[in-house]
């Protein structure tokens, strides 16, 4: 799958994300490691946004593959096993990705 397809289908499942609700911050660049690709993932102002871009201020750097990103967003793959296994390495603040995957499951 390619990056484009991800964000795609990732774009698919948060669009009933409900930005009221959320008052936080989160800025998480996903690097996705055998496509040598990266994108990010950004809550701002009740907002989120996910593009095809570099996330120099970002809070975390999730580095996974394709393959596992995908089983991660459609729940095929626990956060907390693919970090425990090395599926999952996370540069920077634990915290925010673990905010993120609670996001995609609809915590």
């Amino acid at each position: 799958m390619t990056r484009d397809a991800i964000i795609k289908e990732l774009k698919e499942k948060t669009a009933a994300f409900d930005g009221a609700s959320y008052k936080g911050f989160l800025a998480l660049q996903i690097t996705l490691k055998d496509l040598n690709e990266v994108f990010y993932i950004e809550i701002k102002g009740g907002k989120l946004s996910i593009e095809p871009y570099e996330y120099n201020d970002r809070q975390a750097n999730m580095i996974i593959s394709s393959k596992d990103f995908v089983k991660l967003i459609n729940g095929k793959l626990n956060s907390v096993i693919a970090f425990t296994t090395g599926k999952l390495k996370i540069e920077g603040d634990i915290q925010s990705a673990k905010e993120l995957a609670n996001i995609l499951k609809g915590d």
